[in-house]
């Protein structure tokens, strides 16, 4: 994998647990500096717990990218853009986990554990980490814009 080695936190929810191992294996292969925020076994787990320990790693600026893994993405990805300055994004093609960080600059993939192999989500790191975001204007102004709507709601209920 020829990338320039990141900072990654990783983590995941019990129905996740299965395809976190390989990623977090793999990752280390490719010669990223991996954090694995569990959880480390099958017993249950509520994925805000894990979306927490990921996304404060990732704004504290102690790791360049997030994954989370749960049984299909939707909740991680929920919970994951609940927090202020986290662009999380479900993945399950290569072309959108790229995109996703070229046009709208992504901090933290989601995935879904029991709806992808390892083989699809290996392609799918290796797509989000080598993607960086556009210089071109309209694609900052489009992130800016986003960062407005967290400013402009934070706190309030609507």
């Amino acid at each position: 994998m020829h990338q320039t080695p990141r900072r990654i936190v990783v983590g995941g929810d019990h129905a996740g647990f299965p395809l976190k191992g390989p990623i977090v294996a793999r990752l280390r292969e490719w010669g990223h500096d991996v954090t694995d925020v569990g959880t480390h076994s099958d017993e249950p787990v509520d994925f805000p717990d894990i979306a927490d320990q990921v996304c404060q790693q990732v704004r504290a600026g102690e790791a360049d990218r997030g994954i989370m893994v749960c049984g299909t993405g939707v909740g991680a990805s929920i919970a994951a853009n609940k927090y202020p300055g986290i662009r999380a994004a479900l993945c399950h093609d290569s072309y959108s986990a790229h995109q996703a960080v070229e046009h709208d600059d992504v901090n933290v993939l989601c995935l879904g554990g029991q709806i992808i192999g390892d083989r699809l989500a290996f392609e799918l790191l290796a797509a989000f980490l080598g993607a960086e975001h556009s210089d071109e204007p309209h694609f900052r102004r489009r992130v800016a814009k986003l960062a407005d709507l967290e400013r402009r709601f934070a706190g309030s209920d609507g």
